[in-house]
């Protein structure tokens, strides 16, 4: 920003008075309550306010020092555009009591945490084995006593993000269907791009116009939603085997299991960027599964069960923050369930069995498995 120099109300009336009396010739009144002191007062809150004018306006000029839609509307002018939030999705589980007769769970039925906060739909997905695109419903065939359905955060962002089993609560009626639950906490929910995130986005935009660097490429798949992700492997194919010439692209919409439709747009956002005469491929993650057991004791004071659901679903935030590539540290477990508070000791911890750190190849990302705290 400009350096302003700026005054006070007080200074630009004692400037006035100042200015006032030595120009005349004769001492003015400049008293509580005198007419020179009103003028003087009037034009002081007047030059205040357009002050504050001119700084608003060199604030909001500014990408580095504007804030909200002034930073939108700046950014938008060069084709760059905040990233909105992402809605958290998982697969549940239905179930029920008595399995005689055929159910079936339909598109845009509702489920709900226990709390109530936090409200789900029932989505289509073709690679769900209960799912009938025919029906438009997820089918729960005679004899069987339970399907996976997916559904997504009815709210975008980072609430939508809960932990196993707490999405219990069917809202309404599903005929032949008793219960529902998530067997796997739910991580990929992203918010919008901050103020900041934007002006790193947008200098990373910026730089990668018109280049097809390997910085662009990924630029160009992080562009495509909040939490995307890209690993870039040059000059060897996907089996390991050496091929100059050709790159491929491991992508992820930070859930671990991106959609087809993700994995399409990524192909074409790569396309518009990479040189002419490159070739590639895009493909998902594969992912690695992190299991957790943990026992921990409770300060004087604090229940142990409810510092033990805490750190359960802290260690599922962690790991589900994990980027694509990204190591997941046995020993920050540890650290993790200490930042709890209440956590008096963890007396021992496992990850995957073992005390070794779990590292991934750049095709792979960790998910979290099954965390038991006790």
């Amino acid at each position: 920003m400009a350096n302003l120099s700026q005054k006070d109300f007080n200074t630009l009336v004692s400037d006035f008075a100042t200015a006032v009396q030595g120009a005349a010739s004769a001492l003015l009144d400049f008293t509580v309550g005198s007419i020179l002191l009103a003028i003087g007062e009037a034009v002081s809150s007047v030059t205040v306010w357009l002050e504050g004018l001119i700084l608003i306006l060199l604030q909001t000029t500014r990408l580095s020092t504007s804030s909200n839609g002034d930073v939108d509307t700046f950014v938008n002018d060069f084709g760059y555009k905040r990233l909105p939030a992402v809605a958290a999705d998982g697969s549940v589980t239905f179930a029920r009591f008595t399995p005689t007769m055929q159910a079936q769970v339909p598109v845009e039925s509702i489920v709900q945490t226990a709390d109530g906060t936090q409200s789900y739909t029932v989505i289509a997905d073709t690679t769900q084995s209960a799912y009938s695109s025919t029906l438009n419903a997820y089918v729960l065939p005679a004899g069987a006593s339970s399907i996976s359905a997916t559904v997504q955060a009815v709210n975008a962002g980072t609430q939508g993000n809960v932990g196993t089993n707490t999405i219990t609560v069917i809202t309404g009626s599903i005929p032949y269907v008793d219960t529902v639950t998530n067997a796997a906490a739910f991580t990929s929910g992203q918010n919008a791009q901050t103020d900041a995130q934007v002006r790193t986005g947008f200098i990373a935009y910026l730089a990668s116009l018109a280049k097809a660097t390997a910085a662009a490429i990924v630029n160009a798949v992080q562009g495509l939603q909040v939490g995307a992700t890209c690993v870039i492997t040059q000059f060897y194919a996907y089996n390991g085997t050496y091929q100059p010439g050709y790159f491929y692209a491991v992508v992820d919409d930070g859930s671990g299991n991106p959609p087809s439709g993700f994995l399409s747009n990524a192909s074409n956002a790569i396309d518009a960027t990479r040189a002419c005469g490159i070739q590639f491929n895009v493909f998902a993650p594969v992912t690695v599964t992190a299991n957790v057991v943990m026992t921990i004791t409770a300060a004087s004071g604090y229940v142990l069960a409810t510092l033990e659901s805490q750190v359960q679903s802290a260690i599922q935030g962690y790991i589900g923050s994990i980027a694509l590539g990204q190591t997941c540290e046995w020993s920050k477990l540890a650290a993790i369930a200490y930042g709890v508070s209440g956590v008096a000791n963890v007396t021992t911890w496992t990850l995957n069995g073992g005390s070794s750190d779990l590292v991934p190849t750049s095709q792979q990302r960790i998910i979290a498995g099954t965390v038991t705290v006790n």
